[in-house]
């Protein structure tokens, strides 16, 4: 017998519209809307959110299909054991698409309950567009869409001071925030709104940037068959009892930094509900702390492994075989991980060492989540871009504090340059470029940018001796932004762990690295 709707089943509760969300993928509903409803549930809070389509195409009519109700299914390993957690969202009021009911969607920003907008809209998406007009119903561009609308609501309330709103754009770029409050300003100015809009602007709204971590693969991992023969969806409806087609999945760890110059706790009480948030008026320590150890260890280790013959991060991490699909642990791979994440990479950071070693913690826990399966080949994209950002400054601070090469970090720039081995530059189905390089016998497609593949293409046929392949890698500021030739014995450490990878194979170089 057919399962009924969810719509059907769970009740949907009616609370004041607190919140606009500009955005209704994935990575909002398992991660702002997953706290909100947790906020509404065990504090005052009581609001609800309202969602905008900020394009044209997207799942409006879904979710609306289901009343805006959905799971939330968190996946992940929970006092060594994998777990599973499921959560009801009832926190939505209704989803609006402003391309078909742009008076609907504009007459929100009348409501007086309204006090916070969030968003992810993409990188891309906070863009200032020129060709934007004040009467576009609605303005392509989420800037655009958003000052038109903080521009009515100014206008609605006489420019009130206790009606400005609270901005929290959650899109994965450095100063989100900052990006989205002098687009809003440059349209102001450009269609001429006035200086007591903007003054209302910049006196009583706050625009805050963040830091969002946590892993939200969505549904489409749900669709994996299990030993019934049906999907995990599938099975995961039965056991609750009515069809969710907007099931969302994640993992369980979640964390959210929120900067601005005054904590707005009081409003929205997400440390009251016990949720990990941090209000800060600076959070470029947090900022540190993820990239250098959760994205340092990552890109730091997953190209010697992958050259060792790890295919997936739970290769590396796991002591035994967690899930379908991963290969045979790689105890050498996972101690190389272990030690330069708490032997290298958390000693070279400026900050309180028993809390970085517990988000470490917490990190290696994530690494290990069976439910998500990540695989190396997809982290190594871009790996020179990204160790430029996550790993160099791990070395050059070491090095200025130690006055010494980090043995294992000087490997892992050796396991970078071994990782770009090919000479032919070849053309994918898509029409994108990669390096073709080799792991033993295999191929391997190596992707980044056209210039970092012509020049290790290049270097590549001309020479095969290390000594200057490492001269010639490190000193490429165009790679690095400065001649890393210039930190004493780097050089010669990449050098030689560059030859005995060349010599001896990965496999072997990375055992007796971590001897």
């Amino acid at each position: 017998m057919a399962l009924k709707s969810i719509k059907d089943v769970v009740k949907t509760v009616k609370r004041p519209e607190k919140i606009l969300q500009f955005g209704e993928g994935g990575f909002l509903r398992a991660f702002v809307d997953w706290q909100i409803d947790i906020v509404n549930e065990k504090t005052d809070f009581n609001g609800n959110i309202v969602i905008v389509q900020p394009l044209a195409k997207g799942m409006i009519d879904a979710m609306n299909e289901q009343n805006n109700l959905y799971n939330t299914v968190l996946r992940g390993m929970k006092d060594g054991k994998p777990t599973v957690e499921t959560r009801t969202i009832n926190s939505i009021s209704r989803s609006i698409n402003p391309y078909v009911n742009f008076d609907d969607y504009i007459k929100c920003a009348e409501n007086p309950d309204l006090r916070f907008i969030v968003s992810n809209t993409t990188e891309a998406g906070i863009q200032y567009d020129s060709s934007a007009k004040l009467d576009d119903k609605p303005q392509a561009s989420y800037p655009g869409k958003l000052t038109a609308f903080l521009y009515h609501r100014f206008k609605a309330f006489n420019g009130a001071h206790d009606k400005g709103l609270i901005l929290i754009p959650c899109e994965l770029s450095d100063d989100a925030g900052l990006n989205l409050r002098i687009c809003i300003l440059q349209h102001a100015r450009d269609w001429h709104l006035g200086p007591d809009f903007i003054n209302w602007f910049n006196n009583d709204c706050d625009v805050c940037s963040c830091l969002v971590d946590r892993i939200v693969p969505g549904y489409f991992p749900l669709l994996t068959k299990e030993e019934n023969g049906k999907t995990q969806a599938e099975n995961l409806c039965e056991k609750l009892g009515y069809e969710d087609k907007l099931l969302d999945s994640a993992e369980l760890f979640h964390f959210w930094v929120i900067e601005s110059a005054k904590s707005h706790e009081d409003e929205l009480p997400l440390v009251k509900a016990g949720l990990s948030v941090k209000w800060v008026q600076n959070m470029d320590y947090y900022h540190t702390r993820k990239v250098r150890i959760l994205n340092g260890a990552h890109t730091s280790s997953v190209l010697a492994a992958y050259l060792a013959g790890s295919n997936y991060v739970q290769d590396i991490v796991c002591s035994e075989k967690v899930g379908t699909g991963f290969n045979e642990p790689n105890a050498a791979a996972q101690k190389f991980m272990h030690d330069v994440i708490f032997n290298e990479i958390i000693p070279s950071i400026d900050g309180d060492q028993e809390d970085l070693k517990g988000y470490a913690n917490d990190v290696w826990t994530r690494f290990q989540n069976p439910f998500n399966p990540h695989r190396l080949i997809e982290i190594s994209l871009n790996s020179v871009a990204k160790y430029w950002t996550r790993c160099l400054p791990s070395i050059t601070q070491s090095i200025a504090k130690n006055g010494k090469v980090p043995k294992l970090l000087s490997f892992s720039m050796a396991a970078l340059i071994a990782f770009y081995n090919g000479t032919e530059i070849k053309t994918d189905e898509r029409g994108g470029k990669y390096l073709e390089s080799k792991r033993g016998d295999e191929t391997y497609q190596n992707k980044d940018t056209v210039p970092v593949l012509e020049f290790f293409a290049a270097l590549n046929k001309e020479t095969q001796d290390a000594k200057v392949i490492a001269n010639r890698v490190l000193s490429n500021v165009d790679f690095w932004k400065e001649d890393l030739t210039k930190y004493a014995g780097l050089e010669e450490s990449v050098a030689k762990n560059l030859a005995d990878i060349q010599a001896k194979g990965m496999k072997q170089a990375l055992s007796d690295i971590v001897k």
